[in-house]
């Protein structure tokens, strides 16, 4: 499980896009004309499957209110 720590407020950077590739995750937050990227190496998922990782911090993301899409 990722620990969920220093991401953007949810009152300005509403959506974010959750992508996976080789090298890891990548998290698009976005909102008003703005956009910050978080970048989870592939290392810290300890393990975990890749796709199963992705989704997982999708539903968390939307748990802690943002409006979160997958990325194919």
């Amino acid at each position: 499980m990722l620990r969920l720590t220093g991401l953007p407020p949810r009152s300005a950077f509403p959506d974010v896009a959750v992508a996976r590739d080789e090298s890891g995750l990548e998290l698009r937050f976005g909102g008003a004309g703005d956009e910050r990227i978080v970048e989870v190496p592939m290392w810290t998922l300890e393990g975990q499957d890749p796709e199963a990782a992705q989704l997982s911090l999708l539903a968390r993301l939307q748990e802690l209110g943002y409006r979160a899409s997958l990325v194919r």
